[in-house]
Parts: C-alpha cells; sequence; structure tokens
C-alpha cells in the first residue's frame, strides 16, 4: 500500500516538489550563513519525494538554544510560509475521503517545515 500511494504522490506533484526543495537547499547553501538552513531543507527531499513509510521524529543531538535560535530564524524568514502551504494543501486533501492519506502526509511535511532543526526523518516501523 506504501507503494502504490508514493507512486500516486510523485503523479501529482510530489516529483516536482522534492526538485524544488533540492534546488531551494542548493540555493540556501551558496553563503555561509545559508548553510545549515540548506541542510535542513535537504531533509524534505526524501520526505517530499517518497513519503509514505517515513515519520518524523524529534533528534536529541539539535536540543538546546541553538536549535531554538535556529528554528526562530527559520521561521520568521519563511518556514512559516512553507508550513502553511503544506497544511493549506492537507486541508484541501481531507475534502475527499479519497484524499485522506495524501492531507495527513502535508500535515507531515508542515510539521517538519515549520520547524526542522532538532527533528530527522526515518522510516516508519508500521
Amino acid at each position: 500500500m506504501k507503494f502504490i500511494g508514493n507512486t500516486i504522490w510523485i503523479v501529482f506533484g510530489g516529483l516536482l516538489l522534492a526538485i524544488e526543495y533540492f534546488f531551494m537547499s542548493l540555493l540556501l547553501m551558496i553563503t555561509i550563513i545559508g548553510i545549515p538552513f540548506g541542510l535542513q531543507t535537504f531533509k524534505l527531499v526524501p520526505l517530499a519525494l517518497w513519503p509514505f513509510g517515513k515519520e518524523v521524529r524529534s533528534t536529541q543531538e539539535f536540543e538546546g538554544c541553538l536549535s531554538i535560535a535556529m528554528n526562530l530564524l527559520w521561521i520568521i524568514f519563511g518556514g512559516w510560509l512553507i508550513a502553511l502551504e503544506h497544511a493549506l494543501l492537507g486541508l484541501f486533501f481531507f475534502i475527499t475521503i479519497i484524499g485522506i492519506p495524501f492531507g495527513k502526509q502535508h500535515f507531515k511535511l508542515a510539521s517538519i517545515a515549520l520547524v526542522p532543526f532538532g527533528r530527522e526523518v526515518v522510516s516508519s516501523t508500521k
């Protein structure tokens, strides 16, 4: 079922979304200041490409003041726009019964797009 969901996801926009995140990550990494933000955006690429069967978890390595400060900078300079876009798309998909699984994936993307520092994408055990 994950394979079918991911295939439909890719055909109807997941591939374009992953390409967008990939190139935006490269653009963020042009400057030294943007490298940490580009690395966080790279986390979104595999999740945007193949979201079914993956989950987002908090990590222990990025806890503390630096993670909070970086997340605040991320939110202020555009992270909230990315999260809002995914949340609105998730609500749009929830209108139909068939779209609910895809809406859940957009909410997953919204959660990591809002605060990416201190989070990781791992394969689901389900």
